[in-house]
């Protein structure tokens, strides 16, 4: 991958968190209407065809065929696919508990996990100092995001139990499709994101899809009838992930998912600038953790 710029990770992975902090502003006010489950499947189901025109694009753009998916491929793109609906599943669960705040504060222990399973099942070696700087940047979100004691909220074993699984279920999918991209022939780095990530959300869709019809179908209709605000959610999610997989292409997974907690700092401002919310001095020290680990981890090598 020489004739890949090194910056190159960086950029998408920083366009890529707008685009998702976008996705889920969109996704949140689809809520009141549709309903949890069915907003979440607007990024899957009116992804779908975005997804379908970037690999149409790509196939005109580089005059390459998306190759043909190894066995060990697929097996992984369909562990990261269930995986990132099975931690969707429970972080929602997690924020049905009175103690939401907290379970949702765990969850933001990913990036470690992802470096964790990145070398046990990638051989992704994180050197003592990025492995610091990923602990840095993580420890920034959970101090952000760790529930008020004025507030009232009780630490629940289970809220937190689901709030850790579902770290662990978005680690796996990461490393997920990382692993389904390596696994592909080889061919341009594009042309392997952009196929893997057209299975995955493949995968995802159809799932979802039997979900609703079996269990909520007037929810899975609602849907449908929100087509205008659901497909340009649908975009915001197709760009963001069709980035996600790029980037995953080009470099290891963990610090692609480091780098990406600089959501959490576009998702402050947006707040601010929409819903005029302050921030206090416990978020505020957060968010300058978040950026120490994320700038130490940018200045550091990968290791040879």
């Amino acid at each position: 991958m020489s004739e890949v710029p090194p910056w190159l990770w960086i950029v998408l992975t920083l366009v890529a968190a707008g685009a998702q902090t976008m996705r889920n502003a969109m996704q949140r006010g689809l809520i009141g209407e549709i309903g949890t489950v069915a907003a979440t499947h607007v990024r899957f189901l009116f992804g779908l065809p975005f997804v379908a025109l970037a690999v149409v694009l790509v196939k005109v753009f580089t005059g390459l065929a998306p190759p043909r998916p190894t066995a060990a491929g697929l097996a992984w793109t369909f562990i990261g696919a269930v995986s990132q609906i099975g931690g969707t599943a429970l972080l929602l669960a997690a924020m049905r508990e009175r103690s939401f705040v907290t379970a949702i504060a765990y969850s933001k222990v990913e990036p470690v996990m992802v470096a964790l399973f990145g070398l046990v099942f990638l051989g992704e070696v994180l050197s003592p100092p990025m492995a610091f700087a990923v602990l840095l940047a993580t420890g920034g979100v959970m101090v952000t995001g760790w529930p008020k004691e004025a507030g009232g909220l009780a630490f629940s074993r289970q809220s937190v139990a689901f709030g850790i699984g579902s770290a662990a279920l978005f680690a796996i999918a990461a490393v997920g499709y990382r692993g389904a991209i390596v696994a592909m022939p080889e061919a341009h780095f594009v042309v392997r994101a952009t196929t893997t990530l057209f299975i995955a959300i493949t995968i995802q869709t159809v799932l979802l899809t039997l979900w609703l019809a079996v269990r909520d179908r007037d929810k899975l209709a609602a849907m449908v009838r929100a087509w205008r605000p659901s497909l340009f959610a649908g975009f915001l999610g197709a760009f963001a992930s069709q980035l996600w997989f790029l980037a995953f292409a080009i470099e290891q997974v963990a610090r692609v998912r480091t780098l990406a907690l600089v959501e959490i700092l576009f998702g402050y401002v947006l707040s601010r600038r929409l819903f005029s919310e302050g921030v206090s001095r416990r978020e505020i020290a957060g968010m300058v953790l978040v950026a120490a680990g994320v700038a130490l981890l940018l200045n550091l090598p990968k290791p040879g």
